[in-house]
Formats: C-alpha cells, sequence, structure tokens
C-alpha cells in the first residue's frame, strides 16, 4: 500500500491490483474527451479482454482511482501486431527493445486530483510484477501533448507514421530505471552486517539463537574460493544478501533425485554408467511385463517414478545434458556484454517430457514405468558443476528483482554451470525460485527438501520466439529425439512446411524459440475449428468474453516443447504465439489415455511442458436433446455431436502475464472414493493455484476405466456423482500421483502412511476418504441339522470374517471387482449350470440380479436371499417401486428367501470353493447348492484400515470421530464420508457424512482446505462459542439409480434427511403435495414431492425405457413455478405424463430453466477470485430451439441477467452494459431495458 498526496493536501491510502469485470463502469465514468483523443475511441471490455496486463488503483474503501491498460503490440495501427520490433529497431537502434522486454499503454485513466500519484504507482507495479519488463511505450497523435500526468513518466523519443491514414503519431518511453531500477550486487563486506540484521530478524531468528548474534559478520568473514557473499545494494544500503558455496554433497543428490536430465550436476567422464547392466535390463522388462499382465493381482504399489505432473514432463527419460561452451559461459559473465555476438553456439540440453502417459495400460490406473528405471540409479564420476546458495535474504519491497543475484554469483564460479537451492517443501515458492527448475526426488527419497535448479544460460535474454522456417529442421529434430511422440511432432512440423495446412485445410502455424542461433523450443498450433463445441460444453466463459473473440482468433496447441534450462519463458513463449499467430485464446486437450486397448491413444497430442501454465476448464452441465422430436428446432450439430471427451485446459493474453501460486505441501488422499475424487477435482480446478504434490492412495488407482463399457455399471447402483466421462472430463492423471495399494498404516510422528505394508509415502495433509465397503459375511456356524432358528443364534452381525475368502465368493464395491465377477462367472460357465446366491439387502441386490440376467444366468438358478434387516427402512422405500420389483423378479423365476442368516459354508467344511450355503431363518433352515455367491451385506470398514487408524491412535467410535472441520484428533488429519461420524459432544448422531451426498460433502473439504493455501480467500472468522456445537448441513440431493429386473430404469432424488419409511413422511401435517403419472404396470411410473414451501423435494423415476436421468436430477430443489406452475396444471389434469413432458417442446424449457437456475455446489463460485467471469449473451440465450415459449424464453433472460454470479458481466445491449451497471440505474431505465430484452425475444419468435 502507498500514501497520495493531492496538490489540495488530501492523503489517499491506496493499492494496486489486477483490472477485474466489475471495474468497467468505473472506468467508462473516469474517461475524458482528452483521454479520447489522446488514446483514442475504445471499447473498454475489449480492450480489457485483449490486453496482456491491466492494473487499477483503489483506495480503502475499494473506490477506483486510475487504471491502465497494457498490451504487448501498439495501438493506433502504426504497426501490425506481429512486425512492431523491426519498425521500433529501424526507428531507434539505441533502444534494445524486444517483445520480451517491451509492453504498450493503451489506455490511462485517474481521479484528477491523485493522478500523477496513481500514474506513478502503477508505473511501478508494473515493473514490479513483470521483472524482464524494461521498457514501457506510449504512442499518441503528434499534435497531442500528454497532459500534465504522462509527461511526468514518460519521454518523446521520436515520430512515426500510421499504416492506414496519413497521420502522425509521437512515440513516447518509460524506462525501468526511473522507477525500480535493478539493483547493484557486490561482495559483501563486513559493515554491511548492521544493514542485513534487521531484515533477517523480520523473517526467522532461528540463525541468530542459534549461532550467535554475530553470525553473518562471521560469514562474512569467512569467505574464500569456495565460499562467498554478495549483497544487493540501494543508494549505498544493503537490503538483500546471498551466500553461495561450491562444495555440494553430491552423493546425497544423486540417491534422492533424479538428475538425468542435467548428467547430474556433473562434467562427462568416460566411467560414468548412465543405463542399466543388459541383464537388470531385460529381468526388469519381464517383471514389468507380469505386473500390467494381471491387473485382479496388482498387490503392490505402483507410483511413478517421477509424478505425472506437467514441470516433471521435461526431465521423465535419464538424458545426458552436454556441457555448454566455453564460449556462452563468458558471454554470460556480464550483463553488459552483447550476447549473441559472444556467443558461438549453445549446445542443447535434451528434453525429455514426454512421458508415461503414453505407457499406460489397461491392467492399471497407475503409471507404470519399466522395472529398471526404479531400480537403477546412473553413477556420474564427473567433477561438480554445480554450486549452491546457502542463505538468501532481501528487502520485501526489491524481492521482484531477485534474480539480479544470478549473474553476479555465477561470474564468482567461471567452471560452474549450474545453482542449487534446496529448501523445505513447505517453504513459499518466492521470486527467485520461480526460475528455478523444481526436480523430481525418486520414489524412495525421504529427504524433507525440494531441489530447484538454474542454468547458467538461464540468464540470457536474447530469446526469439519467430514462425518456423525450413532451415529449422535439423535443429527441431535434435530437440525433439528423445521424446517419445517425436514422429507426430515431426510430422506436424513437415506439414506445416509443405503446406502451411492440415490436411483437411485447417491453418497450420510452427514456432521456434531461438537462443543464439539455437532452436530451444518447438510449438505447433492450429486454428481451432470445433470452437462451438467448446463453448457449449466447457466454461470457457469464466475467463473470456466470447463475443469479443473472432472466431480465427481462437488456437488449437498441439505441441510443445522448451529446453528446461529456459522453463522460466514458457508464459513468454505462449504470449508470443498468440501475438505473431494473431490469436487471443488457446486450448490443449487431454484425452483419455486408454482407448480400444492400445498403448497410443490416437488422439493424444504430445504432452506439453507447458500445462501448468495453462488453466483447467471446468465442463458445463449438458442438456440432454430429444433430437429426433425436436426436428429442426434441435441444436446444431456443433453443438450437439458427442465426439471423445477430453479435458480441457486454455490460455488467453490475459493470464500470460498472471502468476500462480504454487502449492508444495503434500496432499496425500487415501481412497478413491466420490468424496476423494471430488475433494481432488476441486483443488485442481483452482485456476490460480498450483498443486506440485497431489497423491492418490487407491487400491486400484484411479476410476474411470471404463473396462467393459456400460455392462460392468449395472451390478452396482449409482449415485450419479461421477461416470467415466466425467473422469474423462477431469484428466485428474494429469495433476495427481497415483499410488495403487492399500494403507496399512500411518506414522503421525513421521508423517508418512504406509502402503501394502512396504511403500511410505510421506504427507503434510492426509485426507482419509476410504468410505465403507461390503465385507465378506461371517457365517454364525449353526448347525442346521439342529433345526435352529435365528432366535437361537448369539448375534455376530459385528464380528470380522478372518478365515480364507473363497475364490467364488464377491463382494463388490466398484469397477474393478465387477469386472473381475463378470469375468469369473464367464471362465467358469456360470450362465449354463450352477446356482447363483445373492446375499444382502441394499439396492444392489437387485442391480446384480438383473445384470445376471441380462448376461444369461437362468432366473431358476438365482437365488436371493435376504438377511434380517436392522434398518427402519428398507432400501427403495418405495410400496409401489418394491412391488414393482418383487414381481419382476417372480417372473423371471428367481427365488428369494426372507429373514435368512448364514449360518455355514460347505456345511462347516474348508470353504474354498463354496459348493453349499446353509441358513437358519425365523422358522425353518434351509441348504443351497452354490457357484457363486455375491454378498452385499451392510457395509462397513475395511479391517486393515480400521487397524491402521487404531494402531495411529486415531479416534474410532464405529466410525473415525471428526469435528466440523472435518479434522480428526490430528490436525494434520481431515477426514470425510461414510467413514466418518461427527463427535459425540455435538449429539446429533444421527447426522453423519452418509446423509448428504458425496460430491458436495468433497467440495466442502476442499473449501475447508483451501484456507490454509489461497491468499485471495478471506480469512475464516472463528464461529460465536454457541454456534461451535452445531454440525453443517449441506443441500445437494442424494441420488440412487441404477436398472432393475425386468429392465426397470431407476432414479430417487431426494433431499439429505434421517431416513424415515415413506409412510410417516407422508402422514406428517406439513408434507407437501405428491404428484404421481404413470403406473409401474406399463412402466412409465413418475412421483414429485413438492414440499410446503413449493420446492422441488423428492422425484422417484421407474420406467421401462431409458430416460436422461441427468435433465430429472436438475429439477431437485426448483421452486414449482420455474416448472411452469407445475402444481396449477397438475390440479388442472394438463400434465397426463410427466415423463413426455420435458421432452416435448412445451416441457423442454423446464429443463432449460432448471439447469440455469440450480446451483449444484460443483457450480458454486469455484475461487476465481480477481479473474473476469464470463456470461451468456442474450443473443445466446435467444439461439435455444424456437420451440421453447416465448414466456420461457423471457424468464431465461431474466435468470441470465440477474442471476449469474456477482463478478459476471453481459457484454449485450445497446450500450455494452454489464452486470453491474443494471442496478444502479433508475428504475424507468431498467422498465425500459426489459421492454428492450423482450423485444429481442419477439423478434425472435
Amino acid at each position: 500500500m502507498s500514501v497520495l498526496t493531492s496538490p489540495r493536501g488530501k492523503s489517499e491510502v491506496v493499492h494496486c491490483r489486477r483490472t477485474e469485470s466489475q471495474d468497467i463502469y468505473c472506468i467508462k465514468s473516469l474517461m475524458r474527451k482528452f483521454t479520447q483523443k489522446l488514446f483514442g475511441k475504445l471499447n473498454i471490455i475489449y480492450l480489457l479482454e485483449k490486453a496482456n496486463l491491466a492494473v487499477t488503483v483503489c483506495n480503502d474503501k475499494e473506490e477506483i482511482m486510475a487504471q491502465a491498460t497494457f498490451v504487448d503490440y501498439p495501438n493506433w495501427n502504426v504497426s501490425k501486431q506481429n512486425a512492431w520490433v523491426s519498425l521500433f529497431r529501424e526507428f531507434d537502434s539505441e533502444i534494445p527493445c524486444t517483445p520480451l522486454n517491451t509492453l504498450f499503454m493503451h489506455l490511462f485513466v485517474a481521479v484528477d486530483e491523485y493522478s500523477i500519484g496513481c500514474c506513478n504507482e502503477i508505473i511501478r507495479t508494473v515493473f514490479k510484477a513483470v521483472p524482464e519488463l524494461h521498457f514501457i511505450f506510449l504512442i499518441v497523435p503528434a499534435y497531442m501533448s500528454l497532459g500534465s500526468t504522462l509527461i511526468t513518466v514518460f519521454t518523446q523519443v521520436g515520430i512515426i507514421p500510421c499504416l492506414t491514414f496519413e497521420e502522425e503519431f509521437a512515440v513516447y518511453i518509460c524506462h525501468r530505471h526511473n522507477h525500480y531500477p535493478q539493483l547493484h550486487i557486490r561482495k559483501a563486506r563486513v559493515e554491511d552486517h548492521d544493514d542485513l540484521m534487521p531484515i533477517f530478524m523480520r523473517h526467522d531468528t532461528i540463525l541468530r539463537e542459534t549461532y550467535g548474534e554475530y553470525f553473518l559478520a562471521e560469514l562474512i568473514e569467512a569467505q574464500d574460493e569456495e565460499n562467498h557473499a554478495v549483497v544487493c545494494e540501494v543508494e549505498g544500503v544493503a537490503l538483500g544478501f546471498m551466500s553461495v558455496c561450491s562444495r555440494v554433497n553430491m552423493e546425497l543428490l544423486h540417491e534422492c533425485f533424479n538428475l538425468g536430465p542435467f548428467h547430474g550436476l556433473c562434467n562427462p567422464h568416460p566411467d560414468d554408467v548412465l543405463e542399466p547392466p543388459r541383464q537388470l535390463r531385460v529381468q526388469g522388462s519381464q517383471d514389468a511385463a507380469l505386473k500390467t499382465s494381471s491387473q485382479a493381482s496388482q498387490k503392490t504399489v505402483e507410483e511413478p517414478q517421477e509424478p505425472d505432473t506437467p514441470d516433471t514432463r521435461e526431465c521423465i527419460q535419464g538424458k545426458t545434458v552436454e556441457a555448454v561452451t566455453e564460449e556462452l559461459l563468458s558471454a554470460v559473465h556480464s550483463r553488459h556484454v552483447n550476447e549473441v555476438e559472444n556467443i558461438e553456439k549453445l549446445s542443447e540440453v535434451s528434453i525429455a517430457e514426454e512421458l508415461d502417459n503414453d505407457i499406460m495400460t489397461e491392467g492399471s490406473a497407475s503409471i507404470l514405468l519399466p522395472e529398471e528405471k526404479e531400480d537403477f540409479r546412473p553413477i556420474y564420476r564427473g567433477t561438480s558443476t554445480a554450486f549452491c546458495i546457502q542463505l538468501f535474504c532481501i528487502e520485501e519491497k526489491y524481492e521482484a528483482r531477485s534474480l539480479d543475484f544470478m549473474n553476479f554469483v555465477f561470474s564468482l564460479f567461471p567452471d560452474k554451470n549450474f545453482c542449487i537451492i534446496s529448501l523445505p517443501h513447505l517453504t513459499p515458492e518466492f521470486v527467485l525460485i520461480q526460475n528455478f527448475v523444481k526436480m523430481v526426488p525418486f520414489t524412495n527419497c525421504t529427504l524433507e527438501q525440494d531441489l530447484y535448479i538454474f542454468h547458467r544460460a538461464g540468464l540470457l535474454k536474447s530469446i526469439n520466439i519467430r514462425l518456423a522456417t525450413n532451415s529449422d529442421t535439423p535443429g527441431v529434430e535434435n530437440l525433439v529425439s528423445t521424446l517419445l511422440l517425436n514422429r507426430s511432432i515431426l510430422d506436424d512440423f513437415n506439414q506445416y512446411k509443405v503446406a502451411h495446412r492440415d490436411p483437411d485445410g485447417t491453418p497450420l502455424q510452427a514456432f521456434v524459440a531461438e537462443v543464439a542461433e539455437q532452436i530451444v523450443g518447438i510449438a505447433v498450433i492450429r486454428n481451432e475449428m470445433d470452437i462451438e463445441y467448446i463453448r457449449s460444453h466447457y466454461n470457457i466463459e469464466d475467463f473470456i468474453y466470447f463475443t469479443h473473440h473472432q472466431r480465427e482468433e481462437h488456437g488449437h496447441l498441439h505441441h510443445f516443447a522448451l529446453n528446461p534450462i529456459f522453463r522460466h519463458y514458457t508464459k513468454f513463449f505462449l504470449k508470443e504465439i498468440l501475438r505473431l499467430g494473431f490469436k487471443s485464446c488457446l486450448y490443449y486437450p487431454i484425452y483419455p489415455h486408454l482407448r480400444s486397448g492400445k498403448f497410443q491413444n490416437p488422439y493424444a497430442h504430445s504432452l506439453t511442458s507447458a500445462l501448468h501454465y495453462l488453466v483447467p476448464v471446468r465442463p458445463r452441465r449438458q442438456i440432454v436433446y430429444p433430437l429426433e422430436k425436436l426436428g429442426i428446432n434441435a441444436p446444431s450439430k456443433e453443438v450437439s455431436k458427442e465426439p471423445l471427451c477430453y479435458a480441457l485446459n486454455h490460455t488467453n493474453r490475459k493470464l500470460t502475464l498472471e502468476p500462480k501460486i504454487t502449492v508444495n505441501a503434500k496432499i496425500v488422499v487415501v481412497g478413491a472414493s466420490n468424496v476423494g475424487i471430488s475433494f481432488l477435482e476441486t483443488l485442481v480446478f483452482c485456476p490460480h493455484l498450483k498443486f506440485n504434490n497431489l497423491t492418490l492412495i487407491s487400491t486400484h488407482g484411479l476410476p474411470g476405466k471404463n473396462l467393459l463399457g456400460t455392462e460392468q455399471r449395472r451390478f452396482l447402483a449409482s449415485d450419479h456423482c461421477f461416470n467415466d466421462k466425467d473422469y474423462a472430463l477431469m484428466s485428474l492423471c494429469s495433476w495427481v500421483n497415483v499410488v495403487v495399494g492399500r494403507m496399512t498404516a500411518i506414522d503421525r510422528a513421521a508423517k508418512h502412511v504406509v502402503v501394502s505394508k512396504e511403500e511410505i509415502v510421506l504427507y503434510d495433509h492426509l485426507i482419509l476418504c476410504t468410505g465403507q465397503q461390503y465385507q465378506v459375511p461371517c457365517p454364525t456356524g449353526a448347525d442346521i441339522t439342529k433345526h435352529l432358528t435365528n432366535r437361537e443364534i448369539p448375534n455376530n452381525s459385528k464380528q470380522q470374517y478372518t478365515g480364507k475368502v473363497p475364490c467364488n465368493h464377491f463382494t463388490l464395491n466398484d469397477e474393478d471387482d465387477c469386472f473381475k465377477a463378470l469375468t469369473w462367472i464367464k471362465n467358469n460357465s456360470i450362465t449354463t449350470e450352477g446356482n447363483v446366491i445373492v446375499y444382502g439387502n441394499t439396492i444392489d441386490i437387485y442391480t446384480t440380479v438383473e445384470t445376471l440376467l441380462h448376461i444369461g444366468v437362468r432366473g431358476s438358478s438365482i437365488h436371493l436371499v435376504h438377511p434380517p434387516s436392522t434398518a427402519t427402512i428398507t432400501c427403495i422405500n418405495n410400496y409401489v417401486v418394491e412391488s414393482a420389483v418383487e414381481n419382476a423378479l417372480q417372473e423371471a423365476g428367481v427365488h428369494f428367501y426372507q429373514d435368512a442368516l448364514l449360518a455355514q459354508w460347505n456345511d462347516g467344511e474348508y470353504p474354498d470353493p463354496i459348493q453349499s450355503a446353509s441358513f437358519t431363518t425365523p422358522t425353518k433352515p434351509f441348504r443351497l447348492q452354490c457357484s457363486i455367491f455375491f454378498s452385499f451385506c451392510e457395509k462397513n470398514v475395511d479391517y486393515e484400515t480400521f487397524k491402521a487408524f487404531n494402531d495411529a491412535c486415531l479416534v474410532y467410535d464405529g466410525r473415525l470421530v471428526i469435528d466440523t472441520n472435518f479434522h480428526t484428533n490430528d490436525i494434520a488429519i481431515r477426514a470425510a464420508g461414510s467413514l466418518t461420524k461427527f463427535s459425540n459432544r455435538y449429539y446429533s448422531n444421527e447426522w453423519t457424512h452418509s446423509n448428504f451426498s458425496s460430491k458436495e460433502i468433497g467440495f466442502q473439504l476442499a473449501a475447508a482446505m483451501l484456507s490454509l493455501f489461497d491468499p485471495t480467500l478471506e480469512p475464516v472468522t472463528e464461529p460465536p462459542a454457541d454456534l461451535d456445537r452445531l454440525i453443517p448441513m449441506y443441500k445437494g440431493a442424494k441420488i440412487q439409480g441404477g436398472i432393475l429386473p425386468r429392465h426397470y430404469h431407476y432414479l430417487h432424488i431426494a433431499k439429505p434427511a434421517i431416513p424415515a419409511p415413506l409412510e410417516v413422511q407422508m402422514a406428517q401435517p406439513d408434507f407437501g403435495l405428491e404428484i404421481v403419472t404413470g403406473n409401474v404396470q406399463n412402466g412409465n411410473y413418475f412421483r414429485i414431492h413438492i414440499n410446503k414451501y413449493k420446492m422441488v423435494e423428492t422425484i422417484t423415476c421407474l420406467s421401462k425405457e431409458p430416460f436422461p436421468a441427468s435433465n430429472y436430477i436438475r429439477l431437485f430443489g426448483q421452486h414449482e413455478q420455474v416448472l411452469n406452475n407445475l402444481c396449477e396444471r397438475y390440479h388442472d389434469k394438463l400434465i397426463p405424463d410427466l415423463y413426455s413432458s420435458p421432452t416435448e417442446p412445451r416441457g423442454l424449457h423446464l429443463t432449460v430453466q432448471a439447469l440455469l437456475m440450480s446451483h449444484p455446489p460443483e457450480s458454486l463460485k469455484p475461487f476465481h477470485q480477481g479473474r473476469p467471469q464470463g456470461s451468456e449473451t442474450a443473443a445466446h440465450l435467444l439461439s435455444f430451439p424456437s420451440s421453447i415459449p416465448f414466456s420461457s424464453k423471457c424468464l431465461l433472460l431474466r435468470v441470465a441477467f440477474w442471476n449469474r454470479r456477482p463478478s459476471s458481466g453481459i457484454p449485450a445491449g445497446p450500450q455494452g452494459l454489464t452486470e453491474s451497471e443494471i442496478p444502479t440505474l433508475p428504475l424507468a431505465t431498467r422498465v425500459l431495458w426489459y421492454i428492450f430484452c423482450l423485444m429481442q425475444v419477439a423478434v425472435c419468435e
């Protein structure tokens, strides 16, 4: 913050921030006629969309004092955006302006009284935010003066003509050194001690307490050839300190980190061992083949040697880094030396960024590397080429210039090429290490430090991005030679050279990054041809105003590879691609890895090392349209087509200079339950946060492998939280490390999890989301020959089965279990002979029976056995539906038994395999022959999981005990989902997470944790003492659905509640209204419960025909008036069938309205703080099928204008009014605005 004083003596405390969309109205109010003459007539929304950086100055009341917008090409059309560099070099060769160090001011407005102070504050902030920036140009008509404000910071350097009309423009320049200069670096002196100690003490007192009060003076005095201390100086005062040392423990680094891409930070030596011995290599390949051959037999942890994160994709394959030539090294010693003249050649550093994702197999959800990659460690015998930073500190005001130290410290070690620094991984990423490359630790590394590396060549500023030419072919081939998909890159590169177009005619562009005549980067883009599909299927308008981007300005990123020593130029590379390619947006899709059982997805692009610099885009909820019924009114094929789903990543001009906050905390999630997946999804889709250490421990890895299409899904009922399409749209494998195995222990003191009794996974925050699973039932042991009844048998429902699990006994908890069971059935001819016993009381018994009937098992061979129920309600809790299911079972010939307890397998003999099963009942026992046994008894916590909790002394009381903030009794361990219960101090034992939507629980868990990592969130205030005992209540719907016997498609949607029989609910005086159409005999049963507040509270569907469940789910929680006065029309008998109503022309709009009005957890404000939000325009809303009634379109317009997120704007209407402006208008004006909207609808009609 700064204090500005006006000429009249008034003071204002101001701060700078990035411009947001709600600032537009105030920016317009600050514009004067002089502003228009200086910058031209501007569309503010359009300008902000195309700007690289926009800064707003606010006072302490958040009132806007000033705003400035900066773009990477000139205004007033004095040159094309891709050609200004040559023009300005001809204009003044003494100004070394490049795209890297130059920006252009396109707008400046300010409150007159504080304009000079605001201008200086903005300029200083811009130079601080963009360390590479040295020049800001301002171009105005030659006849105009700059006025009293801008003239204080800009100096005229000449005049240039305009391209399109005869007029001259004056060019003004602003230099960095006048506002935020580079730091002067020198060797430290003892007398610097007094200047530096206050800076150290503000950050940490441990050093003084450990080494004494004068430790810094002693460190400075101890300098020699191996140890140096340097300071940065401003006006004779030391304001920063760095201690460097050439003694590095290379043996420890080689043991803990994969330094192969940099040749182990050593000089090449003839005795280096870089490849595993041949015998080990062959054995490793065999071991890897065995691991991938059988998915069901995976018991060990298979964690990638390198986490599957974009920053590490440059460093996976262990290739050698060739030494940089002496000419290069001498050139970097001084910043004043002309880089290009003194560099003869820059030897390339091998980048191996492509990766393990392309060698994934169907057998594993984790990334499987060849065995020798994990066991083998290269041996480097050459001398070290690295020095380390031991101590670093700098005044916060000058932190942005931290990189100024590097040129000087490299000059102190002329024989060293690398600078390294190790930090505790919880250290926030400061400016200096943002320019370093974070190295990847080996899986067995227990060092609690992160290693960062910076190469001497990274100091070069002569990087040039340009369109590729034919002469670049050898350099590009050399650059990508180590990449797994290098053939794909070269094919597209050759296609560009030959035709500049794809075979289908789509324009293609290839760009190269060049340093000292050496190709160090390659990128290939094409025009995005599916932009309508992207707009309709992804929330791209969270980041852009779509209507302000031309179709040809959307680009599709196919390939991106950059030498890792220049990784800190990735954003600059992307920015130049946009400028030179005349693009404003880039899109990068990530397709599912598994397709048609192949190792390589034919749709896949080469993996990009720039992924962390893009933002993931959330998919939109989609309406399921009855295309055949809509006919010509159906959406266009570009919108309604169903290509292969992919996760979309995006960047645009606004994001190229916007930093991400890096989170290095090790967040370990145990269990791939819906809660865990929702938690990870929420973190991954935070666009301004970069999580480097997300790890998932799961028995079968990430879900969504879609092993047998939709067939396996019928075994288990669905809660409609996630499906295979959702997993593909998230692509969690791009951001999350996956450890395949089972958690067997937790060491709270050492903060690590033991997986499969042997592997260790370290954590800073442990998230337990294992949920509950079906367990193997424990037979009572009753001898049925004694004719015992249930009353005569002791209750052993809590007893754990500890014997051998029979090979033909199956408990189905996930898709992998279903796949295993289905494979066993087909391999053992169960469909033609043998009895099947299905034992349990949950809805999964009915979906499993339906699956068995569907695959050909005879109904007479299926025995459905219900154990005595301890619940107060049935699994369906609807007598009508239950009767229909029972009738269907009888028609199919399925035998079913009530209140039967499992007594023995094989009459008490050895149980493997199960050949018979005996049961007791309240009357007489019975015995059944058995070929396969399915158990769906009550779910519980797995024994190994319970033992891990118990041994770790986590409080367990039937379930894992948590508080309202998800904490266990260990502050570093949180838990959520059906695994947990609230502490008894809340006196709410009947309420647990099982009563709520798993997806919402995961979202709320992530929201609770984001306050630890996201500085843009407001601090969480502690609740009053009397409210601390209240448990949180969530509003998301509880859903269950599946296919029941007789091919009934079933869906039940209800609000979270304590279970109670339906008859009891309906007997309540405030029950509300029940709307029922159809019947189960005809297979069109539809029931809606409207509560006393006229809100949709329950929906139950039972149909013989498939129906769009996602459409009906969105109706939950809507007011009946939103559904076109549903109650009134039902009383008037205007709704004979609720199934046909939503798919008919008049009914389809109800779903559209509900989709726009509903706010499920995943669509709550996704932490896009400080970022312009997109919106639907009126024209887009009016593009809905014309079959939607006039009144519904009016409602949609009201929804769009009044129920969007507060930070969104609506660039529609004759004046370009935004949403934030509409409430400020007079009432009469707003009425006219509504009339204008209705007229638009009328024209459309």
